[in-house]
């Protein structure tokens, strides 16, 4: 492709950003014994946040959800985060 730009005279340098790693939501368990334990989202390093639609979002913290429950020490944190998967599976299957 580039070598077909370069024949018609196109500059290959674009300001296009390239496609982002799937790895665009953070999830992160807070809370105490007793309050509870919850788990909160935030988007890293996205450029296009406003275009992903409601089920690219659910994804997103599923997979994060999964690579917290990898590294979660504490069995209150675990659960809490078990607990937050069950959830978003079956809200996604709910979801047309």
């Amino acid at each position: 492709m580039n070598s077909i730009l370069t024949k018609l005279g196109v500059d290959c340098i674009l300001n296009i950003a390239y496609m982002e790693s799937s790895l665009y939501i953070e999830a992160k368990a807070c809370g105490c014994r007793e309050k509870g334990i919850t788990i909160v989202y935030s988007f890293v390093d996205s450029y296009h946040i406003l275009c992903l639609d409601r089920k690219d979002i659910m994804l997103g913290q599923l997979h994060a959800c999964e690579r917290l429950l990898k590294y979660a020490a504490d069995e209150m944190d675990k659960s809490a985060i078990i607990k937050e998967i069950a959830e978003l599976k079956m809200t996604l299957d709910l979801l047309p």
